[in-house]
């Protein structure tokens, strides 16, 4: 494993002094007040329920759609899950992980949306891959410093700093540091070599008991359940309050992140029927073949693509510091200021690769007719095996700034968000040795380079996405029974893209375009409280996506030059939109919390890949409307003689509603499209169901979960089915008493998949698996496995 920051410990302790300063300075969590009741002018707070349901609930008062995860459930995971694990049970969000630990990712769709379609933040801060939405829950936080993770499934909320949600919005909330001094460890360990080592300390308050900070590390580790390799992570989380007073107040974070992980691959229904369920990448290298000074000698792939476990690295570093001041400028009025940072470099996917050595770009011709000798035999004929990765580098400061006025029954809050993201994303190479091992994993040093002395790339993109918005609320509280939200947000993004000639597909061209999308995405929702415990609600609101930066590559069939050299787009790709509407009823009384949701979602210019009727090639456009509706049920309780319950149970259907065009007849040459109206939406679950039983005293507890996931389509034309599944669980602890200088001594144990059960899910939208007509069938359907049995145990101590 190699990184610049490992190398060079001068940058290592910069970005440590960096942190500290930051987080001096007030670096803070930002959580929203997007949403809370009118209130008098005395106090702004954000509306916060009691806890029911093992964690698994709180009970809401806002005017939407909002599910919310507690810590005192996060503590009840297993300790390396990630942001996607807590979610799992909530009847709106269909969750995987690729493996059990949580360490090497995992995929969510809500109500229907993918993940790269739903707004995610972490104290505030918008954590999608500015270029194409991306997530990856892995990267963000210890879980054991995440206070909630909540999802609000209708919408975002009105100064959620998004361009890429169409499909609601989750976050992720940091914990406080402690008010008292305290020493945490937590060891845990368990099958595959899972091993996580945990640290925090907590100062306590200090500075007239005003400041209070905490630090934590933390290493993890495990193999992958399946082949070679493995997942290894280190962390640090950092926090810092600052408290005049409850009205006055700089708190801060700063999350680092160092990760590189072996990709478990992913399987087609025919690789399954030919491999068997537990296979990989390939366990050997295939060799390099013996010079030939003079004649062309080439290196081998591996068969069937199966490639070199080695040589499919998952690489990645990032930073998220954020910062919240809030102050109150008079009795009526509060000023919120939110800036902050988000760092990220990592590569992925499979880096084995057959290079031609006469493949690379001559610049000043712009054709791949360049040679150089990559295996030292003094020509440049031959094909030699190389690790070759998509980079990518982001660099994203922004700040949003707001305003909460209290004006007798109003509540208004108003303000602006800024961003702007630098997304470097290149295709470097570098060479392999006799055991396949790259000369650098994290492809910074030791590349490859073309004759003229600059960087082989089989890509080179530059994105500056220039994005903001204002935003406006009323919240207006009519008496003890009713709440009004009226809001607007305006979200803005300008895409300057530029493509550097590279050996890419088409790319020999350098070329930039600049275009911008923006939208006005309008709020409404009341609540109604027909009794103390009972309550309706009602909310409506319009989302939006922008484009993703690929678009604008040569990658597809948008981007055309003329014969000038001069670029620009073949057809036009719209934003995606999305009108949500909420109908709920809440029940919330001492013992019982109840939560039933019907939502109907009119989803507009669907972005998939197509053949656009002018030009008669597959480009990523709009293709089409979506309709999805159901509903959402959950329920938890408070503890009754030891016992406490949760159960949810969601229902989605989803139809869409215009063929696809995908082809051309070959005798009359005109359209072909699938016949995909009416049919339902793939990777989108129509029945989900959670159920946690839970038995818990003073010093331990006991608890059995349940989550089935129904059957699901994984194509557009529903030609390929994925079986429905049940996932069971066990979790246990035992607190001992404490002793002498060990405070709080907890053993917890984690059981995922109790029955060993085998399912799978998709991994991406394919348009058709089997042939139709004339019409070929797309590329065939991968899916991740699910994860056998793991059986983990965490020892956790205080000093």
């Amino acid at each position: 494993m190699q990184s610049a920051v490992k190398h060079n410990p001068t940058l290592r302790l910069s970005l440590v002094a960096l942190a500290c300063q930051m987080v001096c300075m007030g670096a803070a969590y930002a959580q929203s007040d997007a949403a809370p009741a009118a209130k008098p002018a005395t106090e702004t707070v954000t509306i916060t329920g009691r806890k029911v349901g093992m964690g698994l609930m709180v009970q809401e008062d806002v005017p939407k759609a909002r599910s919310t995860v507690t810590a005192e459930e996060l503590s009840k995971q297993r300790p390396t899950g990630n942001a996607y694990d807590a979610l799992t049970l909530m009847p709106a969000v269909n969750t995987y992980s690729y493996d059990g630990t949580g360490l090497f990712g995992g995929g969510l769709t809500l109500r229907g949306f993918n993940s790269d379609q739903i707004g995610a933040t972490i104290n505030g801060v918008p954590v999608n891959d500015s270029g194409n939405f991306a997530v990856f829950p892995q990267e963000f936080v210890d879980q054991e410093n995440t206070c909630t993770t909540f999802v609000t499934q209708g919408s975002t909320d009105v100064d959620s700093p998004q361009v890429g949600a169409t499909g609601g919005n989750f976050g992720i909330t940091t914990c406080d540091p402690e008010d008292k001094q305290r020493f945490r460890i937590m060891q845990t360990g368990g099958q595959l070599s899972s091993w996580k080592t945990y640290l925090r300390f907590d100062s306590g308050k200090f500075a007239n008991d005003k400041a209070k900070v905490f630090v934590s590390v933390s290493h993890a580790e495990a193999k992958k359940w399946k082949g070679l390799g493995k997942a290894m992570r280190d962390h640090m989380d950092v926090g810092f309050n600052y408290d005049w007073d409850r009205f006055n107040y700089i708190h801060g974070t700063v999350l680092y992140n160092r990760a590189i992980n072996n990709n478990i691959s992913t399987f087609t229904l025919a690789d399954l029927k030919k491999n068997g369920y537990f296979y990989d990448y390939g366990t050997v290298f295939t060799g390099r073949a013996a010079p030939s000074p003079g004649k062309a000698g080439n290196d081998v792939l591996p068969a069937n693509g199966d490639v070199f476990y080695k040589l499919s690295l998952n690489p990645f570093e990032n930073v998220i510091a954020s910062a919240i001041g809030k102050f109150r400028l008079n009795d009526t009025t509060d000023i919120k200021i939110v800036p902050y940072y988000w760092y990220g470099y990592g590569t992925g996917g499979s880096q084995e690769k057959l290079m031609s050595e006469s493949g690379f770009l001559n610049p000043a011709t712009g054709k791949l007719s360049a040679g150089v000798d990559l295996n030292g035999d003094g020509d440049t004929l031959d094909k030699v095996l190389v690790s070759s990765s998509s980079v990518t580098r982001t660099q994203r400061p922004g700040i949003t700034t707001s305003v909460i006025e209290n004006i007798g029954d109003h509540q208004i809050l108003a303000g602006v968000w800024y961003e702007r993201a630098n997304h470097r994303q290149t295709g470097p190479m570098t060479a392999i040795d006799t055991n396949g091992n790259p000369a650098d994993a994290w492809f910074r040093d030791n590349l490859i380079h073309r004759p003229d002395g600059s960087l082989y790339e089989s890509r080179d993109w530059k994105t500056i996405s220039t994005a903001y918005q204002g935003f406006v609320q009323d919240t207006i509280s009519l008496g003890d029974k009713v709440l009004v939200n009226v809001g607007v947000r305006m979200p803005h993004v300008k895409r300057d893209f530029t493509n550097y000639p590279n050996e890419g597909f088409n790319s020999g061209t350098g070329y930039s375009l600049n275009p911008s999308y923006k939208s006005y995405l309008p709020q409404f929702g009341v609540r109604y409280r027909i009794t103390n415990d009972d309550q309706i609600f009602a909310s409506y609101a319009k989302n939006f996506r922008a484009p993703p930066n690929f678009v604008f590559a040569t990658t597809g069939n948008n981007v055309a030059i003329n014969p000038a050299g001069q670029a620009f787009l073949a057809s036009a790709v719209k934003p995606e939109t999305s009108w949500d509407l909420d109908v709920g009823y809440r029940h919330q009384d001492s013992v019982i919390t109840t939560s039933a949701t019907v939502f109907f979602i009119d989803y507009k210019n669907r972005q998939a890949n197509a053949t656009d009727a002018n030009t008669l090639t597959s480009t990523y456009t709009n293709v089409g409307n979506v309709k999805n509706k159901g509903f959402e049920f959950e329920l938890g309780n408070t503890p009754v003689n030891g016992f406490s319950v949760y159960g949810s149970l969601g229902y989605l259907k989803t139809e869409m509603q215009n063929d696809l065009a995908a082809g051309l007849d070959p005798a009359t040459k005109a359209l072909i499209y699938l016949p995909i109206t009416g049919k339902q939406f793939p990777l989108a679950p129509k029945w989900k169901t959670g159920l946690v039983v839970s038995y818990e005293t003073d010093s331990w507890y006991v608890r059995m979960s349940g989550k089935y996931t129904g059957r699901q389509q994984a194509t557009l034309m529903n030609d390929e089915e994925v079986p429905g599944y049940t996932l069971v669980g066990l979790d246990a602890a035992y607190q001992f008493p404490s002793w002498g200088a060990f405070k709080n001594p907890k053993l917890s144990l984690n059981v995922s998949n109790l029955t060993n059960r085998q399912f799978r899910n998709p991994t991406g939208l394919k348009s058709n698996a089997l042939a139709y007509g004339t019409i070929k069938a797309d590329s065939a359907v991968a899916y991740y496995m699910g994860a056998p049995r793991l059986m983990t145990a965490t020892l956790r101590v205080d000093f």
